[in-house]
C-alpha cells in the first residue's frame, strides 16, 4: 500500500491519560522493603477490616424487571445518585445508547468505577459496583432498586484482592 494513507486509532489524540506517577501515593518499588499495610496512615485506600485487607468491595448487581434502563439520562442520574448515597467521589462519566435499544456506561470514580449494560427489552441492567477506601458501594442497591422501580435487585459480593496481602505485608 504505497503511500496509503493509514488512520491510526487512538494514536496522537489527547485523551487526558496520563503516566503513572510511581513517587507519590505510597509507592514502593518491589526492592524496597513494603511499608506495613495494617499502619492506619496508609494512602492506598485498601480496606482493613477484623483482620483482612483488600482492594476494595465489588458488588455484581443484576436489575431484574426494571423499568427506564433504556433512558440515558436515567441511568446518569443513578450513577450520580450511587456515587453521592455512597460516599464516593465522580470524576467522569461515560455512556452510550444504543439501537434499537440498550445502554452502556461507566462512572469513573476515585475510588474506583460503576458500570452497567442494559437489555431494556426484558427489563435487565447488568450493574458493576467496585469501591474501596471509605466508600459504602452497598447503598447503592436501594439507589438502583429505586431508579429503575423493581423490588428485584440480585447481588453478589466479591473482595478484590482478598488474600492477596498478609499481616507481614507480603504476598501470599
Amino acid at each position: 500500500m504505497k503511500d496509503a494513507n493509514l488512520f491510526q486509532l487512538g494514536y496522537g489524540l489527547d485523551t487526558g491519560a496520563h503516566e503513572e506517577d510511581t513517587t507519590i501515593g505510597g509507592f514502593v518499588p518491589a526492592n524496597d522493603s513494603p511499608r506495613d499495610v495494617f499502619d492506619e496512615d496508609r494512602d492506598d485506600h485498601f480496606i482493613r477490616r477484623d483482620g483482612v485487607v483488600f482492594a476494595g468491595t465489588h458488588l455484581i448487581i443484576e436489575v431484574v424487571n426494571g423499568h427506564g434502563l433504556d433512558d440515558e439520562g436515567r441511568i446518569q442520574q443513578a450513577f450520580r445518585d450511587c456515587v453521592d448515597t455512597c460516599g464516593a467521589t465522580l470524576l467522569h462519566i461515560h455512556t452510550h445508547k444504543f439501537s434499537p435499544q440498550g445502554v452502556s456506561g461507566v462512572a469513573v470514580l476515585a475510588e474506583s468505577h460503576i458500570s452497567v449494560h442494559t437489555w431494556p427489552e426484558i427489563g435487565y441492567g447488568a450493574f458493576d459496583v467496585f469501591m474501596c477506601g471509605d466508600a459504602k458501594p452497598w447503598l447503592a442497591v436501594d439507589v438502583l432498586s429505586r431508579a429503575f422501580g423493581t423490588a428485584d435487585v440480585r447481588v453478589k459480593e466479591l473482595k478484590r484482592g482478598e488474600g492477596l496481602v498478609e499481616e507481614s505485608g507480603v504476598a501470599a
